[in-house]
């Protein structure tokens, strides 16, 4: 997670996700714990849109990177601080859910807030691992 410079801006969240499974999966929601709302972005033509759901193919990965898809993390809490971390929860489409930390940093720090996650087999009553 990257703060803003600004205070009240948002923040930006960068990672890259892998579907490990044998099926197809639409990430559908975000959730930052600190935020009062997160959604995914693309960046397209110089111009940013709001993205409902994401979906990635059986064994494919999607990088969330400057540039592309991302995710703004809007009306930060005071206790999100560079060099602390805090959780994002990504949904899917069908109710299944994924957590895993968030490096937060500050803009302009040169280091990118970057976690890979792997999504593994589905199931309704559990998630894949997580691998950094």
């Amino acid at each position: 997670m990257i703060l803003p410079v600004v205070a009240d801006r948002p923040a930006a969240v960068y990672f890259t996700f892998t579907n490990a499974s044998d099926e197809p999966v639409a990430l559908a929601a975000i959730h930052i714990a600190g935020a009062n709302s997160a959604e995914m972005h693309k960046t397209e033509g110089g111009q940013m849109r709001a993205v409902e759901r994401v979906a990635v193919d059986a064994g494919k990965s999607v990088a969330f990177a400057p540039g592309g898809l991302h995710v703004m993390a809007f009306d930060l809490d005071d206790s999100l601080k560079s060099g602390g971390t805090t959780e994002m929860t990504i949904t899917f489409e069908g109710g299944d859910k994924l957590s895993m930390p968030l490096v937060i940093e500050k803009m302009g720090a040169g280091m990118h807030a970057d976690a890979t996650m792997d999504h593994g087999a589905m199931d309704h009553d559990a998630m894949g691992g997580m691998e950094h």
